[in-house]
């Protein structure tokens, strides 16, 4: 009797402690949408306060790992890789007095599934055992289930689709898109300020000054109908912007940084905008338009003062319109709302001076006189707008690889372009609608000695200095006659570098540097299995500026470069390569079902959506051999220190 009645209280305690256990962990399911057949089955862990949940890795010798088995036996999908489950440290168990991942709080495990069927929900059953420290549960088995017909689209991963476009670029972090959007916003508002001090803009001030001051009976009017005015201003111009972005959609206009030939018809447009501005012709609307405008400006009131300012926009576009359309062209690169912003930018800087003249008119006595110095403002931003043109004609020949604009040949022209507009300021070169110049002013003269300044720093580049001050503009280093500097060359010829040595299959040597990199995803990863080292994947472009820029400002750093000539293997993976993949290696977009890859660049875009949730480059990730990310990866990062202590964590992480 008394065995029966020790052995009952040991079942009952055995229970209440099993019961208590379970009960430490409560598990919740949902379902992602990736693409038409991907989704993503969720499993949520709420542990209790003062428990752990065991990872599925465990050493041996430990507790049982967690583990899912998926019941797939109705058929119509089929799983695909192994469940996932958050990064956590090893940490001392008390209990087992070793070093074991465990769960806290809250854990989250996610397994992909590609269903070929018509799947309405999937049964999982979940192994698992917990510990508060000082006692072990038994191995728990939980049943729980996953409505399909419930699946919702991760946002993170619907924005990635919508913008997984050749070439794609969107930003990967709030802030580096925070950073992008008043960038275009402060270089917007300095052109509108540009635009000011053409001809066509700035006689027009006091115009409008004199058409306010015979409407408003007093001041306050006056004011009232300013602000008014330049509220009309702003509309018109980013209504623009809105146009162009609903036009062509909010993320499709990101392709533009990388169509080869949207940025031939940008070459050819920014040369034309030049030619008009150093005064071969003009660029104008048609007369009607203006004379139908101006009527409808003489009814007064609100609509009065609305058509003044669309007259104004009219009037003035044979000044700001190659303005605006750079700033569209730049500002539709970068996708998203860019171009809106831009033109709100633009239009602020037009419409701040007409609105504050134009409430306090005592001001204008202030302001210079007309004369040829707005037809020199004009000149000079038509030089830069013909250097500009070149830089998409770059990004073609970047992206087909045609080797025809190489950097020296860039730098050349730059040269050219810059060394005329030195000349013409200096006064030695005069244009079609240029005064008479008797002398230079004092601001005349300091910025031709800037200019020309620019124009010899650029000259030793064409012998293979690195140029940091425009690294963003010209082809990369490795994209020129002479990578490694005019009578140099990795093999002789008095170069620094060490002897040339046999390269492994597929790799090869970024100049001037001697990075060894590959392009191929399979062969790099093959080669860092045999040297046991890290992989780190470059997703970059041909066409991307910032990538440009860390290659040439922060990676050739010592701290920087020392690791990546010998701690890392290199892959460069290039969204925009527009070589055709093998026809045995042509497969269907998982993003866009019914479109097929075809591009070497399409299939490393579609591997950054999918696997890293992210199409935005630069974008560098650490991995090791079994392709997991040993940290959290990084976009465009200038900071050399920030990187460099990036590098090495993610070192660090894989010798562990």
């Amino acid at each position: 009797m008394k065995k029966f009645l020790f052995g009952l209280a040991l079942l009952i305690f055995t229970t209440i402690g099993s019961a208590q256990n379970t009960q430490a962990v409560k598990w919740s399911t949902s379902v992602e949408k990736i693409s038409a057949t991907e989704y993503d089955l969720i499993s949520k862990a709420t542990i209790d306060s003062g428990w752990h949940l065991y990872s599925q890795e465990l050493p041996e010798g430990g507790p049982t790992a967690t583990s899912f088995t998926y019941d797939d036996s109705v058929g119509g999908f089929t799983i695909v890789g192994n469940t996932t489950e958050p990064k956590v440290e090893d940490i001392e168990d008390t209990f087992f007095k070793m070093k074991i991942k465990s769960f806290e709080k809250e854990a989250v495990f996610k397994q992909r599934i590609e269903v070929q069927g018509d799947v309405k929900s999937i049964t999982c059953y979940i192994e698992f055992v917990t510990s508060d420290g000082t006692k072990v549960s038994e191995p728990t088995e939980a049943e729980v289930t996953y409505d399909v017909t419930k699946a919702t689209s991760s946002q993170e991963v619907a924005t990635a689709t919508e913008v997984a476009k050749e070439g794609a670029v969107a930003p990967t972090k709030e802030g580096t898109a925070g950073k992008g959007i008043l960038g275009i916003f402060f270089i917007a508002f300095l052109s509108g300020f540009a635009a000011l001090l053409t001809p066509c803009v700035f006689p027009m001030i006091p115009m409008t000054v004199s058409f306010f001051t015979k409407q408003s009976k007093n001041k306050a009017i006056g004011i009232r109908n300013a602000i008014i005015y330049g509220i009309c201003i702003i509309f018109i111009y980013v209504l623009l912007g809105t146009a162009v972005t609903s036009i062509f959609g909010a993320d499709a206009l990101n392709a533009l940084a990388t169509n080869v030939w949207f940025n031939i018809i940008f070459f050819i447009l920014l040369v034309v905008f030049a030619v008009s501005f150093l005064g071969a012709f003009e660029i104008m609307l048609p007369n009607s338009w203006a004379n139908k405008v101006d009527s409808q400006a003489d009814r007064g009131g609100m609509i009065g003062i609305f058509f003044m300012a669309l007259a104004l926009a009219i009037v003035s576009f044979s000044c700001t319109g190659p303005i605006v359309g750079t700033l569209l062209v730049e500002a539709a690169s970068k996708g998203g709302i860019a171009p809106i912003i831009g033109m709100l930018g633009f239009s602020f800087a037009i419409a701040l001076p007409f609105a504050l003249f134009a409430a306090f008119p005592g001001w204008l006595n202030s302001l210079p006189k007309s004369g040829g110095w707005l037809n020199t403002v004009k000149v000079v931003l038509g030089f830069l707008e013909l250097a500009l043109a070149f830089k998409f004609l770059s990004q073609a020949d970047l992206v087909l690889q045609t080797h025809l604009l190489e950097r020296e040949v860039f730098l050349a022209i730059w040269i050219a372009v810059f060394g005329a507009l030195a000349f013409y300021l200096f006064g030695k070169i005069q244009l079609p609608h240029d005064s008479p110049l008797s002398h230079i002013s004092v601001g005349r003269l300091g910025l031709g000695l800037i200019v020309l300044s620019f124009t010899i720093y650029m000259i030793p580049g064409l012998w293979g200095a690195p140029l940091n001050l425009i690294s963003a503009f010209p082809p990369p280093q490795e994209y020129s006659e002479s990578p490694y500097g005019v009578g140099y060359s990795k093999a002789g010829g008095g170069s620094a570098s060490a002897e040339l040595t046999e390269l492994p299959e597929g790799a090869h040597l970024l100049a001037p540097h001697d990075i060894l990199a590959f392009d191929d995803y399979d062969k790099g990863l093959a080669y860092a299995k045999k040297v046991g080292k890290p992989v780190m994947l470059d997703f970059t472009g041909w066409a991307c500026v910032n990538c440009r820029k860390m290659e040439q400002n922060v990676w050739p750093k010592p701290e920087v470069l020392q690791i990546l000539k010998n701690d890392v293997v290199l892959i460069s993976l290039y969204v925009d390569d527009k070589r055709p993949l093998e026809a045995n290696q042509i497969t269907e977009s998982k993003l866009q079902p019914g479109k097929q890859l075809k591009y070497i660049g399409q299939k490393w875009s579609e591997l950054q959506t999918l696997k890293y949730k992210a199409n935005s480059q630069p974008f560098y990730v650490i991995m090791d051999h079994e392709e997991n990310t040993l940290i959290d990866p990084v976009g465009y990062t200038p900071d050399v220190e920030v990187y460099h202590s990036w590098l090495q964590e993610g070192i660090s992480k894989f010798k562990k």
